[in-house]
Order: structure tokens, then sequence, then C-alpha cells
């Protein structure tokens, strides 16, 4: 943890990561299915992303200026309903312990439509890449057409979690090549660079230079060389949205599964329970009670909840500023309302 911050917002810091990562291990184990590994190496990385820097609303997930987040690895599903349940969303406890069970609102791998807050359906590997650049080339195009210079009502990010899985597939490098081409400086990558994937070592079977592939696209390539340094972490966040010119790449070096004794840095967590006797001596290591599942500390709760109330203010702030906008803008408030509805214009001609 970062030694600039207060004893009091480390702790609670390091609480909430660790809660991220025993909720997804207990899901998991409780599932006898899934990937844990993953979210336990992720964890500090979305927390920061989601407590910090996310502009989101948990009580409206369709707010139209919300930042998107792509869960590429879709297979990391817990990480995300960990975060949506803790944050507001309208996820449950309950609905995290239903974890990959028939008709549950949290399935294997992340949904668009069926769980809220999900912006879009991840699994196949690379998908998700491609998926996030279509979301940040529609921000680019909405923003150009709407905005005006006393007027912004599109102005958010993409955000996306992708691993040594997605860079694998050839999917990312197409989408990503485009994202570069164009320049989409709106766009920001967390490569979960763990070493690890599903066969073993990254060494087994993929070896490139990412760093310098991204940078060949045009990409903005920084490093974080310790996954658990949440400051350092905030501030390549915080560099990448001041990039005004190309999409960024953060190369993060996280061990998977972190805080287990016996399989932290090793493919045996990547897509295998860890076992109980194996949760027991995590928890015991992140010091949480070791026979108590889903356990969430009631400051956890209260902190993370501290986003409804922020999204809340900020989903207002924007509806005053587009409400001026329509107000100034009477033709492309139309031509919003018909974007946002899926309508076409009555006066449209279609012989």
């Amino acid at each position: 943890m970062d030694e600039g911050l207060s004893a009091g917002q480390k702790k609670i810091d390091e609480l909430c990561i660790n809660t991220i990562r025993t909720l997804s291990i207990d899901a998991v184990q409780k599932a006898n299915s899934g990937h844990p590994g993953a979210p336990m190496g992720l964890a500090p990385a979305a927390y920061v992303l989601w407590t910090e820097i996310l502009k989101h609303n948990p009580q409206n997930p369709d707010w139209p200026d919300r930042d998107r987040f792509v869960l590429s690895a879709g297979h990391a599903s817990m990480l995300l309903y960990s975060l949506l349940y803790l944050t507001g969303y309208d996820l449950s406890l309950e609905d995290l312990k239903d974890f990959r069970q028939w008709e549950s609102k949290t399935p294997g791998h992340p949904e668009f439509g069926h769980t809220p807050g999900v912006e879009t359906t991840t699994g196949p590997l690379g998908q998700g890449f491609a998926n996030a650049v279509g979301m940040a080339l529609a921000e680019k195009y909405l923003a150009s057409f709407f905005n005006r210079t006393d007027a912004k009502i599109i102005d958010h990010y993409t955000y996306m979690f992708c691993g040594d899985g997605d860079m694998m597939e050839g999917i990312s490098s197409e989408a990503a090549s485009l994202a570069g081409h164009l320049g989409l400086s709106k766009l920001i990558c967390i490569y979960d660079d763990n070493k690890i994937s599903i066969e073993g070592s990254t060494d087994i079977a993929f070896t490139e230079d990412v760093a310098l592939r991204f940078e060949s696209y045009n990409w903005h390539v920084l490093k974080v060389d310790d996954g658990n340094d949440i400051n350092s972490i905030k501030n390549a966040l915080e560099e990448s949205k001041a990039e005004t010119q190309r999409p960024s790449m953060i190369m993060l070096s996280t061990q998977i599964a972190f805080g287990s004794p016996n399989k932290q840095g090793s493919a045996d967590a990547h897509g295998a329970p860890l076992g109980e006797e194996e949760v027991r001596l995590t928890k015991e290591r992140l010091e949480f009670p070791a026979d108590d599942t889903f356990h969430v500390p009631q400051e956890v709760f209260d902190f993370c909840q501290k986003c409804v109330e922020k999204g809340k203010t900020v989903q207002l702030r924007w509806e005053k500023k587009f409400e001026a906008h329509k107000t100034a803008y009477p033709d492309l408030a139309e031509h919003w309302n018909h974007a946002i509805n899926g309508t076409l214009p009555p006066q449209l001609n279609l012989d």
C-alpha cells in the first residue's frame, strides 16, 4: 500500500481490496467452479478504478454519459460482481452466493442485459477488447456530433481489463490497431500482466513484447511494476486520462491468486476453486475470519456505498448541462431523442 496515505485510509483500502478477494474465492468455492486467481490479483486495480476514477451512478446504470467498464477477461466475473454489489448496484450478497447457478443474476461470464452494471457480454477472449474499442469510437463520434464549445454532454471514458489470453487472440490485434489509428484517447486498458495462462507460464506459448506491440499501434504505454501499489495504479490512470492523442495501455504486473499461500503465482488458481483448506489459509493470511464465508466488514460496505451518493451528484450535474444544451440547441435535442429511443424522424421519406 502507498506510504503517502494515512493509516486509517490504508486500513480501509486494504480491507476493501481483501473483501473483493475473499468474496471472489468464496463464490467460486461454493459454486465448485470458476476462476479465483484473476480477481485476487486485480482487486487493487479494480478497487481504485471503481471508487476513485470511474464516473458512474450505481442507481442508474444506463445514464448516457457514464464511463464504461469492460471486463474483457470475462472469466474473472466475480471481480465485477463483487464491485457491483459493494458499490450499490442492484446486486445482493445472496446473488453472489448464487454465482454460476441456473437463472441467477451472476452467471459464470458477464451477460449484457442480465446483470445491472454489465456493459457487454464477455467470455470469448479478445471479444471484450473489441467491444471496448467500439464503445470508445462511439463516444468520440457522439461527442463530435452533439458537443458544442459551450455545451459538452458527451464526455466519458471507456476502461477495460484484459489478460494474456486476450492478447493472444487475433481480434485484439485488429481492434487495437484500429484504436491507435483513430486516436481513441478516451480508451484506457489495464493489462493483467501476471505471466500465467490456463496451460501454465506464458513462457510456454506467449513471449512477445506486448509493450512494443502496442507502441507500434500508436498506443500510450505505461508500466506499473507492483499490482498492489494503489497509488501508482491511480497515477497511471490519471496520466492515461491526460493523454489526448492515443489510447492508453497500462501494463500492470500482478500475481495471480495473490494471498493464497500455496497457489499464488500458479496456474492452479486460474480456472478452478482454491479448495476449502486453501480458502481457509488464504483468509488467515489476509487476516479475515477463516470460517466465515462471504464476510463483508461493515466499514467496507459503508465506504464503498459512498459511490451511490457520488454518482447521483455527478449525474445531477450532467443533467443540468443537458437541459441547458437542449434549450440552446433544439435541433440537436431532437436528434438526441431519436438516437436514444431508436426512432426515426417523422419527416423521413422512406420511398
